[in-house]
């Protein structure tokens, strides 16, 4: 809150003869009356300027305390109005590290009375911070570098390619339209791995596979000099619109001249080649990229990232290189010497030359492409194994506090007596044998999930994101349910104190931990994930009951609020969240990386 003015609010009533200033504090505004505490918890600061048919805010949010942006939709025309909502359902939908992520709130209305009954239909979304690639542009007034041209594109087309994938065309994509996600971490002249943010979805389109086979017309939106000429003349649109207009931007940044400019006024193709020293295979992907006809532009955002991935490959450079260049330096010495005597000699050094030089340069290629391999191979491993460790010891954390937690709420505080007591009530209809069940136990259980997952979540080992509370739900969820299959597996009713069955500590693990696995957030093949963890951490415990190093009776304190106790809780749920951890790492480092190169996307 220290960034912001908190003396000053901004009034969003299009209306209103005095917006700003109005005091901070107040609820509504003392010119019109209008609401000033959106959805009481955005509060509006200052406008950020225009786009489309929407004016644009910085909000603060009191509930996350954090600066985000505020689109409200002026116009009041159906077609605007289509197009706001349209945007809004997209953005809700979409995550990725490339897209505003909109709030789950986010979209709402807001009802004005002054000068005349409206609502205002508004959107909050995440701030992005920040550079624009057209601001970028002017940091280098004869062109960005190359490298930083080949960096973004192949951000920009992984965006694409997350939006294409589910039928969604942006439409409108401008060196204005696409931001660095964070202001400080640029420095001009450095090739940095920054993430690009495309935005203003404001013309974004979802269309059909049936849209795509029969061409109709749809709402000509363009950016003059960006957009393709199907969308100039209304016709439908497919990816390649979007391929057209970032080849547009990349040549742009690129040249640090406008398309327009460069563009054949005949043909409307661009001469942009002669301004530029650019990869010959880069500069036929952007040319490709720009072609009038649709036909001509590549088919795919996969198609155009396994071409960008094979120019952006480095030619290795190792001491044996070196050696094999100062090996034919020293051959082309000797030939020039040979070359000047006459002799039988002469023929034969001929022949012998050339195949020396092809062994030579054969032998320091291999040799090198195999130490670079192995030293790659050695630091990737070096550092799974650092970062599975973390998780482990993360996870065995999390477990001590989940557990501490669990015993504490259930023993110890009066709504967590009163929910045993409810969830006791609730098992005869389940279970068969609750003699000695009091319902404290999922309430342990349900807490000691939550701890390894939140530890799982902050260790970001396996890439996962950020997601506390699906992580959470899902724990509690799996780690319940996990506790009720134990029990249900358990001896036959009629004891009066149950016994942990090999089957039932089988149920129970495979229950827990796939469920806390698919809350976690991965990237991609949860279901993998999910079934090598789950029945990785089963089949250890099973091993060491089968050995004989764990009995299943070890376990029957899981089933009685008499018997639980602190020591053998911890070291339970610690060996669940370590096995969790180590069968995760063999799937995210070994498995799935398998499975995406024998085409399992």
């Amino acid at each position: 809150m220290s960034q912001v003015n908190n003396s000053a609010i901004h009034c969003i009533n299009p209306d209103c003869a005095r917006p700003y200033p109005q005091p901070w504090g107040n609820k509504f505004c003392n010119s019109c009356g209008a609401n000033l505490q959106l959805l009481d918890r955005y509060v509006p600061l200052q406008p950020l300027g225009s786009g489309g048919f929407a004016q644009i805010y910085t909000v603060w949010d009191t509930i996350a305390q954090t600066e985000k942006v505020l689109k409200v939709l002026i116009e009041s025309s159906p077609k605007a109005l289509e197009l706001f909502v349209q945007e809004a359902e997209i953005l809700c939908h979409l995550q990725h590290p490339g897209v505003p992520q909109v709030d789950i709130c986010g979209h709402f209305q807001v009802e004005l009375s002054h000068p005349k009954p409206r609502k205002l239909s508004c959107l909050v979304m995440e701030k992005i911070d920040g550079l624009t690639l057209e601001e970028i542009q002017k940091l280098y007034p004869q062109g960005c570098p190359q490298a930083l041209i080949l960096n973004w594109l192949l951000q920009a087309i992984d965006i694409l390619n997350h939006l294409h994938s589910r039928k969604i065309i942006h439409r409108d994509i401008k060196p204005s339209n696409i931001m660095l996600r964070t202001k400080s971490t640029f420095s001009r002249g450095a090739v940095r791995g920054d993430q690009l943010v495309l935005i203003d979805f404001g013309g974004v389109k979802q269309v059909s596979s049936s849209m795509l086979r029969f061409p109709s017309r749809s709402t000509r939106l363009f950016s003059s000099g960006y957009s393709p000429p199907e969308q100039l003349t209304g016709m439908s649109v497919g990816p390649q619109a979007d391929f057209y207009a970032l080849g547009r931007t990349m040549i742009e940044l690129l040249t640090a001249k406008n398309p327009a400019d460069l563009e054949d006024p005949a043909t409307g193709e661009l001469h942009w080649r002669h301004l530029v020293d650019v990869k010959p295979k880069l500069g036929d992907l952007l040319e490709e990229m720009v072609k009038t006809d649709v036909r001509s532009r590549p088919v795919s955002a996969t198609a155009i990232g396994k071409r960008l991935a094979n120019i952006s490959q480095a030619p290795a450079v190792s001491v044996f290189s070196q050696v094999g260049q100062n090996v034919q330096k020293t051959f082309s010495k000797i030939t020039h010497q040979v070359n000047n005597t006459t002799s039988p000699l002469s023929n034969f050094w001929q022949k012998f030359k050339g195949v020396g030089t092809q062994v030579t340069t054969a032998f320091a290629q291999a040799t090198s492409q195999t130490v670079l391999f192995t030293v790659k191979t050695f630091i990737t491993t070096i550092l799974a194994c650092l970062s599975t460790i973390w998780a482990m010891l993360l996870a065995s954390i999390g477990a001590l506090f989940g557990t501490i937690l669990g015993l504490l709420l259930a023993n110890n505080t009066i709504w967590g007596k009163q929910l045993s007591a409810y969830i006791a009530n609730q098992l005869p209809g389940v279970l068969n044998n609750t003699n000695n069940v009091s319902g404290s136990e999922i309430i342990l259980f349900a807490t000691a999930g939550l701890g390894i997952a939140w530890s799982l979540t902050i260790s970001g080992a396996f890439g996962q994101k950020r997601r506390y509370f699906v992580a959470s739900i899902m724990s509690m969820i799996g780690y319940g349910l996990g506790w009720v299959v134990l029990a249900a597996m358990t001896s036959p009713a009629g004891n009066i104190i149950p016994k942990v069955t090999a089957s039932g500590l089988t149920g129970l693990i495979l229950t827990a931990v796939s469920f806390l696995t698919l809350g976690l957030g991965l990237r991609s093949h949860h279901i993998v994930h999910a079934i090598i963890s789950a029945f990785g951490t089963a089949l250890t415990f099973a091993l060491l009951i089968n050995l004989g190093i764990l009995s299943p009776s070890l376990f029957d304190f899981l089933l009685s609020k008499e018997t639980l106790s602190l020591a053998p809780s911890v070291i339970f749920f610690s060996f669940l969240g370590i096995f969790n951890s180590f069968y995760l790492a063999i799937s995210h480092y070994l498995v799935v990386p398998w499975l995406k190169f024998l085409g399992w996307k």
